[in-house]
């Protein structure tokens, strides 16, 4: 196996992600928590390009961006396999997988701290995204099938960080009536024990997200 270590921050679920994928596989690894305020030497070292976390070091080999660390993990160690073998599904895995950060992670993030009519148009088209995500998990216990699969673990930010960005945004994205398929998929996702032990307590990611909006709102001119 070698040695592995994951350079992270426990309140990022990108990097929650990326534990997840090492427990699935059964694989040891060393946590280091970075501050990401006052960045270490080590990710300095490991990811000089972008600075951020995670970073899977394997070996004295670094690879950064979670999705990449996923499918490394999973070209890696062959237990529990995360992409289907089928070429044409592993590009609608790796396809749903980007769409799940760009349009609807990052379409959160928007809603979230647009105000008035831009908040409204936010919600509107983050919304449609959504539905998008919903026709991928209808009739099925996960979205590769019966097992845990990729986009799974990258669509895992939903049951537990999109309920804290709804509330520090004040509105409501995904529930039982509008979005039923995605919606029982997060309850039953984050119930899953290896997948519950690694998510970081909602009230940090509260004070996180709220002190984040408090500083996107400083930088907004005032009105006059």
């Amino acid at each position: 196996m070698g040695e592995l270590k994951v350079i992270g921050c426990s309140k990022s679920l990108f990097c929650t992600r990326v534990e997840w994928a090492l427990k699935l596989k059964g694989c040891e690894y060393e946590y280091i928590e970075e501050d990401l305020r006052n960045k270490s030497p080590i990710l300095l070292k490991y990811n000089p390009v972008h600075k951020k976390v995670p970073v899977l070091v394997h070996d004295d080999k670094p690879i950064p961006e979670s999705l990449v660390i996923l499918e490394y993990i999973d070209e890696t160690w062959k237990l529990n396999p995360l992409l289907p073998e089928d070429p044409y599904e592993r590009a609608t895995a790796r396809f749903w997988a980007k769409f799940s950060d760009d349009k609807c992670l990052y379409g959160a993030f928007g809603a979230c701290t647009a105000e008035g009519e831009a908040k409204e148009r936010a919600i509107e088209t983050t919304l449609e995204s959504f539905g998008y995500l919903e026709k991928q998990i209808q009739g099925k216990k996960f979205f590769g099938g019966e097992e845990i699969s990729y986009l799974d673990l990258v669509a895992g930010w939903i049951p537990h960080l999109l309920n804290v960005i709804e509330e520090v945004g004040g509105m409501k994205l995904v529930d039982a009536e509008r979005l039923p398929s995605l919606h029982e998929w997060a309850h039953n996702f984050i119930q899953i024990p290896l997948i519950k032990e690694c998510i970081p307590p909602r009230e940090d990611l509260v004070v996180l997200y709220s002190a984040h909006l408090s500083y996107i709102r400083s930088l907004e001119p005032k009105k006059q």
